[in-house]
């Protein structure tokens, strides 16, 4: 693909650990145009269509053990779910949601690639 105004912007949210990094430097090596939307970071439940405006929303998703595991973090549930209050709007909104506690990156990559190979063109 070709990065310009008529490729769809895809944007990625999820909690800290969930893939959104390594699931971005994925689909770009594919051609697709991405943005990391640091929506858990964020008060603004809209922030994610306000700002970034992607055409498509991926949203990752991890438990709290792996989310703390992957990213050596040293938080109390209380942290996580604060996270994932934050998320609810995009979590509610996304057009892609993949679990991704027992998938690999490559996994997760393929159902994202799939996904949009198959629903959008």
């Amino acid at each position: 693909m070709k990065e310009d105004d008529r490729t769809p912007l895809i944007g990625v949210v999820g909690p800290c650990g969930s893939g959104k990094s390594t699931l971005i430097a994925g689909l770009e090596k594919h051609g697709y145009r991405c943005r990391h939307i640091a929506q858990e970071h964020s008060y603004v439940p809209r922030m994610w269509q306000v700002i970034a405006k992607p055409d498509i929303l991926i949203f990752l998703q991890c438990s709290f053990e792996n989310s703390t595991s992957r990213r050596k973090l040293n938080w109390a549930i209380a942290d996580y779910e604060e996270q994932q209050r934050r998320l609810s709007h995009a979590r509610e909104h996304a057009s892609l949601f993949i679990e991704t506690d027992n998938l690999t990156p490559e996994d997760v990559l393929a159902r994202a690639l799939t996904y949009l190979k198959d629903d959008n063109p």
